[in-house]
């Protein structure tokens, strides 16, 4: 097992490119054109805590587009997963797929990490946020599902 680097302020973020829930080739470097990116890792399309993590983007994507924000999912599942999962739950933004967990290793959203107190390798559920220049503003590595998106706004400096 490995101990992933991790990404702090001030650190060039990792460009990417990865195909969505659409199919359609998105880049890091495309979005950040139209202001500042939110890249967001979380462990599976689908499942309890990240249909709440994802929801909760959702719910929040107006105010987060209107001070300026992309929001980017990523998860290692495949497009047609990612798909059933915007449309199930209604999701507003992005969904990207990294199923060789390149792009997660990165950022460091991916290695040694405690899952009921055992030390396993896997998903970190992590947060980024990306300046139009490409450098992290924001780095922010187990988060927690619940109540993550109204920290992340309050960190941020817009209305919980």
């Amino acid at each position: 097992m490995s101990t992933p680097t991790r990404l702090a302020a001030g650190d060039a973020a990792p460009d990417f490119t990865l195909p969505d829930d659409q199919g359609n080739e998105v880049s890091l470097a495309d979005v950040r054109k139209g202001g500042k990116v939110i890249v967001y890792f979380y462990p599976a399309a689908m499942t309890p805590g990240c249909t709440k993590q994802a929801c909760d983007f959702t719910d929040s994507l107006d105010a987060l587009q209107a001070a300026g924000y992309t929001v980017l999912g990523v998860s290692k599942d495949t497009p047609a997963k990612l798909a059933k999962f915007r449309e199930r739950d209604g999701l507003t933004f992005p969904l990207l797929s990294d199923p060789d967990l390149d792009v997660h290793r990165a950022f460091g959203a991916f290695g040694e990490k405690k899952l009921y107190g055992k030390i396993v390798e896997g998903v970190i559920r992590s947060t980024f946020v990306v300046d139009t220049d490409g450098t992290i503003a924001v780095a922010q590595y187990n988060v927690k599902a619940t109540g993550h998106v109204a920290k992340l706004r309050r960190d941020l400096g817009l209305t919980a």
